[in-house]
Formats: structure tokens, C-alpha cells, sequence
């Protein structure tokens, strides 16, 4: 046939014929077919079946004539009616007769082939610019989905000809300098996959937000993907550590519950091949895909990555559309192109950081954070297309969710807040590659935010972006890493951390490891409820606590696999962000106050007089009292290290009194299958207590190693309370008699030829501290992740 290539017989030089989509659809057919990635068959009606349309109709000057009257693209209300104008002229045109037979003859092939009358298909533009190293274009042509027939494909292939004059496509080649009239446009007719029975989405081979590289990104939702493409759910999402996953773990290290309220799924109506229904109760509840399909779906991904950067001869991080086929219950892939933002970007040295300057009040709203900046201005509240030239420069756009039609608004925004999507939505691209900040599914953002409002929306704090009301000045700050190394001081330069949403920036900083990782962060923010809570429900009373927990839970009808499954993909992203280097995860060390404050605390905490000195750290661990909940913590620990593969990861006991109380605490960790040794486990010491420095020979014979914490060292030499106000003028870790503790314990643990570094707050704030930890020679300097650079440029000679 003269202008339809069959799928199979496609590559990657194909591009120039059939456009980026299609010659990447036959290259994983003809390559990656062995190596079990599935891809639905199909053909493209070449870049010369565009021309010949063109010009059989006669249409070419008339469309440079309509296009001369664009002088301004921004001019959105101008840009509008020169794109439809011009789609008009295309999709009035007739398909010549001879290639209207080869479509059919193509189709009834597909037909035969999936043994069906009139197969259902998905018919996609695909540009011959589309998917270049340096153009990303997308979701600026349409695709058209359930497509049956003859009359509706051919009808179908018309509008996606003419999809090539979006006005997203048009702005974007004016931008990138294609010619729009040099650029043709292939169509891909591609057997669809019923995933309106299933579920599917996409997905990408690294973080999208920071370009961190050892991750896979997949965004799920219930029906066919366009419902996450455009926004119209927050759908459900898991990420897969690569370097793990390739030995053969199951390293999924996130699983975040989307809000699925609705689905695409095939009509029976030509004209609507489509229709949006609710999903029911119970599937919103549900994750969209099981752990094993995750983990399948990440091998899939890695064999595509893998190719492509052999092909390209470097690193080619994948953007990637796949489904579940409800009927034969497989994973298909549907559409992979190289992921174009941070893989154009080039390594420059330095790491940008945006920072509010001032104390912002409580947020009034939140979502999902993309780009990793800080915007203020006016909120602009736009409900339709039509209303986009009402966006003035320097706006913080503020709509239900953005298509390719806004691209000319985005522009002028300033930021933007949509109440829908997730971080793979158009919104989220599209803010990524203008280099916009913006907040997506934050709900209700259209009725919450007023017309006119001064705002602040703050997207520099990790996954969760923040809206505050009125303007709020913040800075950038750009810090020069360039020939920095933790090489040029003696002790390994290790960071503190506390949430797994910053890990993958802070990863970036010069860093020989996490020297402290605690658990209170994910504990608070990511399960919020007591574990006693999760193990004794029968204790809970009141109805409205009963309630909360069942919210939090309902993806899991064992509740204690919650506590377990939630820990464990916190600790695993900490430990995946800094793998192979080793991070240290200090047991939670809450006091009694603030584990009442989960939902359920007060059940099973008492209120103590002083809690600093209190029922906290190792006490609780052994103790019949919370043993059961600890059981979960060694549980979510023991996953981290045997199930996702992370054997960086050692366990750091806080506050422990005594050298019996060490004992008890590592034979119950022994009991829930934590054993020192075992597995190359390491277990560690919080030197924080007097009684850890006076008989550090004795811990030593214990444990692997220390850590000091010198917030609590030196509350307990000097007997002064870190929370009191009235005597903060006499905590100072400067004081002789702490300083003479620090030396004791670092001469200590090194007499006994064990590892001792220190996680206080105390370098990170005092040089001086620092300075006299190095010269007794302490392993290690754990510091808050803002203070690396600072205190390495220091010895930076």
C-alpha cells in the first residue's frame, strides 16, 4: 500500500514518514516483542497521505491565507479563531478515494488479525516533529478512542489530520521555530486495549518533578488513561526503585490512594463513542493495580528505558501509556516517547531552592506540588476557554483543569491551581516545561480561592503544594555545588531527613549518606493514627475517631498492614533516594504528648508531668504496654531491608537508659525479626544520655556503632529543659562540661574501634561544635540538609 505502513514494519528512522508515536510503536513491536513488552498492533497513514489530502483538496493556500492573520499569538481570542478556522477547512475536505481504500483494507487486515467485526480503535495523531529531543508536543493533537467502522475511522482520520492546527500546536511551533507547513502529520490507527473494563495510565522512568533517576513514576486510575491525561482524577500513584528492582525485590516505594470518582468507558453511541460514569464506593476505596502488576509493570518499563538509551547511546528517561485489558487481564503498552524535560537539561552545578522569607499562616488549601517554586499575585479565576484573554500577566491562574486551548493563558500566569489532575495531567506537563509552579488537585480550589485574591501558592516544601492567603516574599537561592565533595574533611558528611517527599532533592546536595532519618515525620503525616490504635480497634469508643481511621485505612481491610505498608514505603524512599550509601533510621522516638496527638492516642497514653523524661525511646519497645504497636515498626523495618532490597538501611535505638534495658530491646527486635548481624544488619546507639557516655565500653560490646544527640546530651549534663523558654539561655552544647561529654564519648566508641557520629542539632548550627568533633576525631557529622553547603565551603580551600 502507497501511504499505510503496518505497525511492524516501522523504526525509529521511520520518524520523517509516520511521526515519533508511530515509528516508536513499531520499534518496540519488532524489538521488545521477544522480551514480553505486548504493544497493540496497528498502522499509520503516513506523513504522505497528509500531503495528498492537502492537495487533493486544494487547501494549502488557503490555510497560509488564514494563518497570515495571525500577527500575535499571544492573542489567545485570535490565535483561537485562526486555529479553528483552519481545522474547519481540513476536516471539510474529501479523502480521496483511493486512500479511503487503503484505510479500509488496513483495517479490515487489523480486523482479522484480533479475530473481530469492526475492532474497536484508538486513532492518534502523530506529528513527523513529535517527540524530538528538544520538542515535546504534548497532548497538542487529539485522539480519538472506540473508534468502529469505516465511516467513523475515516472521519476520525480527518480530525486528527486537522489536529495538527491546535492552538497549543500552533503556538508551540511559532516558539520552537517549526514551519507550519513543513511539519506534516502521520495518523496511527492502533487496536485498542479494553481498559474500561481494567484500568490504565502512565507512567515515567524517572521523578518527574526533581529528574531523579533511579526511580519509575506510575499514575493508575480506573477505565481507559484519558481521565488522568486530562485531568478529570487524581489518580492513584506507586513508585518502583530501578537499582533494586533489577535484582529481583519488590521495591515499590510508594503507594499513595488517589481520588477516583470517575471513569472513561466505551458508549454504544458512534457519534460519543465515549462516556464519563461515577465509580462505585467501593472501587474508589481500591487501588487501581496489585503490587505483582506494579512490579510487572516496572520490569516493562526498565527493558523499554534500557533500549531507547542504547539506541540513543546515553541515558533516554521514557514517558510512557500503558493499559490493563479487562478481558485477558494482560498489561499492554501503548504509546513511549523520551521524557523531554530533565533530560534536556544540562548539569550546570548548581541546585535552586526557593524559600518563603517570612512565617506564612496556616495554608488554606493544598494539592499536589509541581516545579519546586514559590508564585504570588492575583488569582484569576477562569471556568472556560472562552474567558483565557481575562489572564494578565504575572496572574496565578486558577481553574478546574487546564487543556491544550490554555496554553496562551499559562503563559502569562505567574502559577497555577487547578481542582483536578494529577502530576501527570496537561496541567502538570505543560507547567513543566514553561517552568511554572503549579498546585493540581487541590478540590475545590475554584470555590475556596476568591476572584481577585491576593496569593501566595508555595510549591517548594516536596509533593504537597501550599496555598496561603495574600502575598508572601520568598527567595531563590542557587547553590554553587561545583567542585564541592564531602572529600575535603575528614569525617563522612551525612545529611538528617525527615520527609520522603524531599529526599530526591536533597539526595543532589554532596552527601556521603543520611546520618538520621526519623520515623515521627511519616508516623505523623503519612499513617496519623496510633498503632494501638490499628491493633486494638476495640478500643476506640467514639464514632467520629472510628470514622477517621477507616477514611485513612479503607484501601486495607487488615489495618495493621496499613501501619506496616505506609512505614515501610517512607523508610524505602528515604533509603532508595541515597542508595547505595547508608541511612541510618532511628525507631520512633515520640514522647507520651505527642503520641496522643495521633488519631487514637488518647486511648493508650497517659498524661505525663514531663514527658521529655518520660515513657519514651527504648523504654516503650520491650514494655507490654506498646510492645504489640513496636511489632509493627520492626515489621515495616524488616520489609525495607528483605523485601524492597535496601541492606543500606541500619537501625539507630534512641534513649536507651540502660545497659539491661539494651539488652531487652534487642532481644524483642530479635523476636520480630531484626537480629544484629543477621542479614548484615546494623544496629546503632543514641548517645544522648550520660549513662551512654560513662559506659560507652559497655554499649560498645552491643552495638555497631553511635550516633550522639546532642539536643538531649545537653539538657541531661546540664539538667536543663530543651522545651523551657525561661532557661533557653542555658542550653548551650558550648558549655565545658558537654563539650567534655562529646570528647568522652568519640574517644570512647573509637577506643572500642566502633563507628560514632553525631546527628544533633548542635554542627549544623555551632562551627565551633563541628570543628571540635573533627579534631577528636568523630566518624561522622550528621547536618540539616540547608547547612551542607555552608559547612563544606568552609574546608573548602
Amino acid at each position: 500500500m502507497k501511504y499505510i505502513k503496518k505497525f511492524e514494519t516501522l523504526q525509529l528512522q521511520d520518524t520523517p514518514t509516520v511521526g515519533g508515536k508511530n515509528s516508536s510503536l513499531g520499534q518496540m513491536i519488532a524489538d521488545l516483542s521477544s522480551q514480553g513488552v505486548q504493544v497493540p498492533t496497528g498502522f499509520a497513514v503516513t506523513a504522505q497521505a497528509y500531503w495528498y489530502y492537502i492537495n487533493h483538496n486544494n487547501l494549502l493556500d488557503d490555510m497560509k491565507k488564514i494563518m497570515s492573520e495571525l500577527k500575535d499569538y499571544k492573542q489567545a481570542a485570535l490565535l483561537s479563531s485562526v486555529g479553528k478556522k483552519i481545522r474547519a477547512l481540513i476536516v471539510q475536505g474529501d479523502m480521496p478515494d483511493d486512500l479511503v481504500e487503503e484505510i479500509k483494507k488496513a483495517y479490515d487486515q487489523l480486523c482479522k488479525h484480533y479475530d473481530q467485526e469492526e475492532c474497536d480503535v484508538a486513532v492518534r495523531s502523530s506529528a513527523t516533529a513529535e517527540d524530538l529531543p528538544t520538542a515535546s508536543f504534548a497532548g497538542q493533537q487529539e485522539t480519538y478512542l472506540n473508534i468502529r467502522g469505516y465511516e467513523s475511522l475515516i472521519e476520525s482520520c480527518k480530525k486528527a489530520m486537522a489536529s495538527l492546527f491546535t492552538d497549543r500546536a500552533i503556538a508551540y511551533r511559532i516558539e520552537q521555530g517549526f514551519d507550519h507547513f513543513k511539519v506534516a502529520l502521520s495518523v496511527g490507527v492502533q487496536k485498542m486495549i479494553r481498559s474500561d473494563l481494567a484500568t490504565a495510565g502512565v507512567a515515567f522512568s524517572l521523578d518527574t518533578e526533581s529528574g531523579f533517576k533511579d526511580v519509575i513514576v506510575i499514575d493508575s486510575s480506573f477505565g481507559l488513561g484519558e481521565s488522568i491525561v486530562k485531568g478529570e482524577v487524581i489518580p492513584d500513584e506507586f513508585v518502583v526503585h530501578k537499582p533494586t528492582l533489577k535484582k529481583g525485590f519488590a521495591s515499590i516505594v510508594k503507594r499513595s490512594l488517589g481520588k477516583k470518582d470517575r471513569k472513561i468507558v466505551y458508549s454504544d453511541n458512534k457519534k460519543e463513542p465515549t462516556k464519563t460514569i461515577p465509580v462505585s464506593d467501593e472501587q474508589r476505596c481500591q487501588f487501581s493495580l496489585t503490587d505483582s502488576e506494579v512490579l510487572e509493570l516496572s520490569r516493562l518499563i526498565v527493558i523499554i528505558e534500557d533500549h531507547y538509551s542504547q539506541l540513543k547511546g546515553s541515558w533516554s528517561p521514557m514517558d510512557i501509556e500503558w493499559a490493563k485489558d479487562g478481558q485477558d487481564g494482560k498489561l499492554y503498552i501503548l504509546q513511549a516517547r523520551p521524557e523531554t524535560v530533565h533530560s534536556s537539561k544540562k548539569e550546570n552545578g548548581f541546585l535552586t531552592h526557593y524559600k518563603l522569607k517570612e512565617k506564612a499562616p496556616q495554608a488554606f488549601l493544598s494539592g499536589q506540588s509541581i516545579g519546586q517554586k514559590i508564585a504570588s499575585g492575583t488569582a484569576r479565576i477562569i471556568e472556560s476557554a472562552d474567558n483565557i484573554d481575562q489572564v494578565q500577566e504575572g496572574d496565578i491562574l486558577v481553574t478546574d483543569m487546564t487543556d491544550p486551548d490554555w496554553v496562551p493563558a499559562m503563559k502569562k500566569a505567574a502559577g497555577i491551581v487547578t481542582n483536578r489532575g494529577g502530576r501527570t495531567c496537561h496541567a502538570a506537563i505543560v507547567s513543566r516545561e514553561m517552568n511554572l509552579p503549579a498546585i493540581v488537585g487541590a478540590q475545590g480550589a475554584t470555590e475556596v480561592i476568591k476572584q481577585g485574591q491576593k496569593i501566595t501558592i508555595d510549591c517548594s516544601q516536596g509533593k504537597v503544594g501550599f496555598v496561603y492567603d495574600g502575598e508572601f516574599s520568598f527567595e531563590k537561592k542557587e547553590l554553587d555545588i561545583k567542585n564541592i565533595s564531602t572529600n575535603i574533611v575528614k569525617p563522612d558528611v551525612m545529611v538528617n531527613i525527615a520527609d520522603p517527599d524531599a529526599a530526591f532533592v536533597v539526595a543532589a546536595l554532596p552527601q556521603d549518606g543520611v546520618g538520621l532519618a526519623r520515623l515521627e515525620f511519616i508516623i505523623n503525616n503519612s499513617i496519623e493514627i496510633h498503632p494501638l490504635a490499628l491493633v486494638h480497634p476495640e478500643k476506640i469508643q467514639d464514632e467520629k475517631t472510628k470514622k477517621r481511621i477507616e477514611d485513612i485505612t479503607c484501601a486495607y481491610d487488615d489495618k495493621k498492614k496499613f501501619f506496616v505498608d505506609t512505614l515501610a514505603c517512607g523508610v524505602g524512599t528515604l533509603a532508595a533516594a541515597f542508595w547505595p550509601k547508608p541511612v541510618i533510621v532511628r525507631l520512633s522516638d515520640f514522647k507520651t504528648n505527642e503520641y496522643r496527638n495521633l488519631i487514637g492516642g488518647s486511648y493508650f497514653e497517659a498524661e505525663e508531668e514531663n514527658p521529655m523524661l518520660g515513657f519514651r525511646g527504648a523504654s516503650r519497645y520491650y514494655s507490654e504496654q506498646y510492645k504489640d504497636a513496636f511489632a509493627l515498626e520492626c515489621a515495616a523495618l524488616k520489609k525495607v531491608r528483605e523485601v524492597m532490597g535496601f541492606e543500606n538501611v541500619k537501625i539507630m535505638v534512641p534513649f536507651v537508659r540502660t545497659i539491661k534495658e539494651a539488652q531487652q530491646v534487642l532481644e524483642v527486635m530479635k523476636e520480630f525479626g531484626l537480629e544484629r548481624g543477621k542479614d548484615k544488619l546494623e544496629i546503632v546507639m543514641m548517645c544522648e544520655i550520660p549513662s551512654n557516655v560513662i559506659l560507652i565500653d559497655e554499649f560498645s560490646k552491643l552495638f555497631d556503632g553511635f550516633s550522639i544527640g546532642s539536643n538531649d546530651l545537653t539538657q541531661l549534663t546540664l539538667g536543663v529543659d530543651r522545651d523551657s523558654g525561661q532557661l533557653a539561655h542555658l542550653f548551650d552544647e558550648r558549655d565545658p562540661a558537654v563539650k567534655k561529654m562529646l570528647a568522652m564519648a568519640v574517644e570512647g566508641a573509637l577506643a572500642s574501634k566502633k563507628y560514632i557520629g553525631i546527628c544533633g542539632q548542635a554542627p549544623s548550627d555551632l562551627p565551633e561544635i563541628a570543628q571540635f568533633l573533627i579534631e577528636h576525631g568523630i566518624s561522622s557529622i550528621s547536618l540539616n540538609a540547608d547547612s551542607i553547603v555552608p559547612f563544606l565551603k568552609r574546608y573548602k580551600k
